[in-house]
């Protein structure tokens, strides 16, 4: 029967314990009390909020609960005697009583423990009066510059000075000043011992020991053990300077010395054991001891143990632990690295947010954190967490640690990156450097090619076997069929998609955006593309990422009929930060010499445009997509406002850029094209005039195709003007062809067997106003879809009816105030008297009219004398913002199309009244708000704009109102933009169209 084990304690140390326990099959569940956010409902894994200094309460909790194992972290539990009380109780325990506690508990104690049993450390006394000590450490026959609190201080509660007069300062500071409280009414001064520094653990049932791997711990706060002592910023597993003699040695010496002293004056010491040892040139020589795990080094060891660690435990309990030995990975090294907060290990700030975590194949363990209202994590401590990593070298874990590290980020935060610098430099003494100990790993490289030669081989094509290997790679234009050829070429990026895709952990399907920016540049000149090679470069070579990446290169030259034809892998040490990579592609096609596009001799007045859907956005804008994404508040694996239901905003953001090779060469080969334009980077404004002679325009109507989503979301959410969306965007267009009127019906239905295509405009003649080299002018874009002169833009005159504090009605105030706004509020109605709202409108400067139904004899009189007021101010659209009178049919029917609600749900669910509540019920994880056109039938109109809100487990009905009330804030703005600029309008048959205008193009 699986069992619930209980951990004691909040830090980076219990995180790991409850994470290696959770992995056990004989483990239902892992309780920890009162644990942080790492511990908060992660799998298995659960916090618990009972008290842990009342032992007897514990102990009814865990009878209750049905615990059957205790674990404990922390030593100051221990020391109360924890262990005696619920062992006592009948609830089993895990660690030493408080008595053989005292290892650690009193210096004093450890340090005459030690002397009687000839256990091997530095020289000591221990004193109650501060000149006593003093006089000891000026008239010792050895450097006495070590002085230590004699109770428990945190792992802090030692100092290590300089010279004598800091020592004894050290000891006033302790005593007199009590630094470390209580701990310090007794201190012990030291022998300095110099050497390397190590801690060696043990599991012990009273009888045997099992030795831990050693572990390397670093106190000082900064790199170069430089600044002041902590509990522990770092730690590294194994530690090479430790050698299987010298360990050897340790285990029989010290640990089973202990353990055997610790049992013949009749205080078995069962749990974990850890010495704290000086290598010296005399030996192994014991600094302290502790009755439990370190705090970081059980960071590094739990993920190196093999062995069941439940099982370790129970068999340590029950002395069977030399029945089996506790099994290590080989062959392996675990770093950890502490994030601190800015003041320790003195005063520091709570509270601040901490944003990147992600294991990213690394393990973060939790200690100063806890859980944000309405989500997140935030600091809550001096130690924050600690960043581990397992890799076969300690050089390839530490950088793994640190790369984890530079990804997570909360204000100033102190970290260390040298953790295992003594190893490494001990390392580098032992063998001469090699091109790996620069960051060129030419055996990882090897891999990679070894990997993406069979994809390569695959791209095969007539001209090309895609052999890699050479220095060049070669291709035959006759095998491919050619006779007079020109040769086009191509090359890009895809910008800083990479930085979304990289955070995302999405790595394959940048390959097809690569390849299509290349292969469609290709496409645009009427030439098939041929063969493509590609440039990853990075830091440090994943061969995972990389073999992804490109993996992904090779499936998309298969789908443009393109070989991969070779390609460079730059390893580039300290020029890329970690996790990051770059990408470049250059595709080379040919085009026979009479087919050369674009054909601007034939083209003439008249011609029309047939527009080829896109993806989305493709591989342009990134930069400006995210800055939106930064002002909007969402996350990459937040839900999705835009794209397929179900994707969050990085996968929908990451939808590949379309490839059109296959779709389109058949038909630029049947010179039926005369141009074709890839929109690329500039987007419609920039790329359409490429291929136009100057003396032509294209005037284009957006309400002739469809756009994604995707770009209503970002001009509404970054606020941006049409001329800045037809400038950076592709607007849903991925390439726009050019061809003759009686050529075009069959262009479009070749296109449409196989993609959605559309003619979306035409070409118009006008005289050159200016030089043919400049961009076309952008003035011409409006939100009508007149032709030919540019119009005047109107602002659509609105009305907001509302019946209280008008919270809605602000935000719509503050959309119609932008300077880009196609809305104008012109009057604010309310149905009672004294509102807020009415305020915020007059302070405004807004005609405000009370029209209050108790004074109207009937619901018909109410809504007539509404609909005067509304025509004698031509109002032409209203807004119902929190408006509580249901209208009647003939006053809806009457503004059918022009009037929108609000409703606090993503409809068609949760309909009419208490629709949060109604949400809450149900159990579902996602609602939000709709901005709909009002129909007869209730909360049934055609919706216009939607936004999701999860639902989080602590969600009240209150909580989830004021977070769905601030979603409506930015719906309601953006469905009133898209209403009164024409781009959605109510149809008659009750759907919505949809539509960007762009009246021209014209280059000057």
């Amino acid at each position: 029967m699986a069992e619930r084990v209980l951990v004691i304690g909040g830090g980076g140390r219990e995180h790991a314990l409850a994470w290696k326990l959770a992995q056990s099959p004989h483990v239902q569940q892992v309780l920890v009390a009162p644990g942080n956010a790492g511990t908060a409902k992660n799998g298995k894994i659960s916090n618990s909020a009972v008290s842990v200094n009342n032992h007897t309460v514990l102990a009814q909790y865990c009878k209750d609960h049905n615990v059957g194992l205790v674990v404990v972290g922390p030593e100051v539990p221990l020391a109360a005697g924890i262990v005696d009380d619920l062992m006592a109780a009948g609830v089993l325990c895990f660690g030493p009583s408080a008595k053989a506690a005292q290892l650690e508990a009193s210096k004093s104690f450890s340090k005459s423990f030690m002397d009687r049993h000839n256990i091997p450390m530095a020289r000591w006394s221990s004193f109650t009066d501060p000149q006593d000590a003093c006089r000891y450490i000026r008239g010792a026959e050895f450097p006495a510059l070590v002085v230590k609190a004699s109770g428990l201080a945190a792992g802090k509660g030692v100092v290590v000075a300089r010279d004598k007069d800091e020592a004894c300062q050290a000891v006033l500071d302790i005593m007199k000043d009590k630094a470390f409280g209580s701990a310090g009414e007794t201190v012990v001064v030291e022998e300095l011992l110099e050497g390397e520094e190590v801690s060696c653990l043990c599991f012990s049932d009273g009888v045997t020991v099992s030795p831990m791997p050693p572990v390397q711990d670093h106190k000082r706060l900064l790199d170069g053990d430089q600044g002041p002592n902590t509990g522990g910023m770092g730690a590294y597993c194994p530690t090479p300077q430790v050698s299987e003699e010298v360990l050897q040695e340790i285990q029989t010496s010290v640990l089973q010395k202990t353990v055997d002293g610790m049992r013949e004056e009749g205080t078995p010491y069962v749990g974990v054991l850890y010495a704290g040892l000086m290598l010296t040139t005399e030996g192994a020589k014991v600094l302290e001891f502790n009755c439990r795990f370190g705090d970081p080094e059980c960071q590094v060891l739990m993920p190196l143990l093999e062995s069941d660690l439940y099982e370790v435990l129970m068999k340590t309990l029950q002395m069977e632990l030399s029945l089996s030995p506790v099994q290590w990975l080989q062959d392996s090294a675990a770093v950890t690295v502490v994030m601190a907060s800015a003041g320790y290990p003195a005063a520091y700030k709570k509270g601040l947010e901490i944003t990147g975590v992600s294991e990213m194949g690394i393990q973060v363990f939790h200690a100063g954190t806890e859980l944000k209202e309405g989500g997140g994590v935030m600091t809550s401590g001096g130690r924050v967490l600690t960043v581990t990593a397992v890799r076969p070298t300690l050089e390839s874990a530490l950088r793994s640690a640190n790369e984890g590290v530079a990804v997570i980020s909360f204000p100033d935060a102190v970290y260390r990156r040298d953790i295992g610098h003594r190893a490494i430099a001990h390392l580098s003494r032992s063998r001469g450097l090699s091109y790996k100990d620069s960051g060129v790993d030419i055996a990882a490289g090897n891999r990679l090619v070894d990997l993406i030669k069979p994809l390569a081989k695959a791209t095969a094509r007539p001209g090309c076997n895609a052999e890699l290997g050479g220095f060049a790679g070669l291709f035959d234009l006759k095998a491919a069929g050619f006779t007079d050829p020109i040769l086009v070429s191509g090359t890009d990026g895809v910008g800083t998609k990479l930085k979304v895709a990289q955070a995302s952990g999405v790595h394959g399907s940048l390959g097809q955006d690569l390849v299509a920016m290349c292969v469609n540049d290709v496409l645009a000149q009427g030439a098939e593309p041929l063969f493509f090679l590609d440039y990853f470069s990075c830091g440090r070579l994943d061969v995972r990422v990389a073999s992804s990446v490109i993996a992904g290169i090779a499936d998309a030259c298969q789908t443009a009929g393109c070989a991969l034809l070779g390609g460079e892998t730059a390893e580039m040490p300290g020029v890329y930060g970690p996790g990051e990579y770059d990408l470049a592609g250059f595709c080379v096609g040919a085009v026979e010499r009479g087919a050369v596009l674009p054909r601007l001799r034939d083209i003439t007045e008249g011609d029309l445009l047939i527009g080829i859907a896109s993806s989305g956005l493709h591989s342009n804008g990134f930069s400006l997509v995210r800055q939106i994404l930064q002002r909007s508040g969402l996350r990459l694996d937040s839900p999705a406002p835009f794209g397929r239901p179900g994707q969050t905003v990085g996968e929908a953001l990451l939808t590949p850029t379309k490839i059109y090779s296959r779709l389109l060469h058949p038909i630029l080969r049947s010179g039926a094209v005369k141009a074709c334009a890839h929109i690329t980077g500039g987007g419609l404004l920039e790329n359409i005039p490429r291929v136009l002679p100057p003396e032509l325009a294209a005037e284009l109507d957006a309400c002739r195709w469809r756009m994604p989503a995707v770009f209503w979301w970002l001009q509404q959410e970054g606020g941006l003007s049409l001329d800045e969306m037809s400038r950076t965007f592709n607007c849903g267009l991925g390439a726009v062809l050019v061809v003759s009127k009686p050529e075009a019906q069959r262009v479009l239905r070749l296109l449409q067997d196989q993609e959605e295509a559309w003619i979306v405009g035409s070409l118009a003649h006008r005289p050159l106003k200016d030089s043919p080299s400049r961009s076309p002018d952008t003035s011409a874009l409006q939100n009508e879809a007149h032709h030919g002169e540019q119009a005047s833009r109107q602002r659509t005159r609105v009305a907001v009816l509302i019946s209280g504090t008008g919270t809605n009605l602000q935000a719509l105030m503050e959309q119609a105030k932008k300077p880009w706004s196609s809305a104008e509020i012109v009057l604010v109605i309310s149905n009672r008297p004294a509102v807020t709202g009415l305020k915020r409108a007059a302070l405004a400067g807004i005609q405000t009219r009370v029209v209050d139904h108790k004074l109207c004899g009937s619901r018909a009189e109410f809504d007539g004398t509404i609909d005067k007021v509304l025509e004698e101010l031509g109002v032409e659209l209203v807004c119902l913002a929190g408006f509580m009178r249901i209208l009647t049919g003939n006053f809806i029917k009457k503004w059918s199309g022009k009037m929108l609600n609000v409703h606090p749900s993503l409809l068609p669910s949760f309909r009419g009244v208490n629709a949060q509540k109604q949400a809450l019920q149900a159990g579902v994880r996602l609602t939000g708000c709709t901005v709909h056109f009002v129909a007869e039938e209730v909360d049934a109109g055609a919706i216009v704009v939607q936004e999701a809100v999860p639902i989080l487990v602590t969600d009240t009905e209150d909580s989830l109102s004021e977070r769905i009330r601030e979603a409506e804030h930015r719906a309601f703005p953006a469905a009133l933009e898209l209403v009164c600029s024409g781009a959605a309008k109510l149809r008659d048959d009750g759907r919505i169209n949809y539509s960007l205008h762009v009246t021209e193009l014209d280059q000057h």
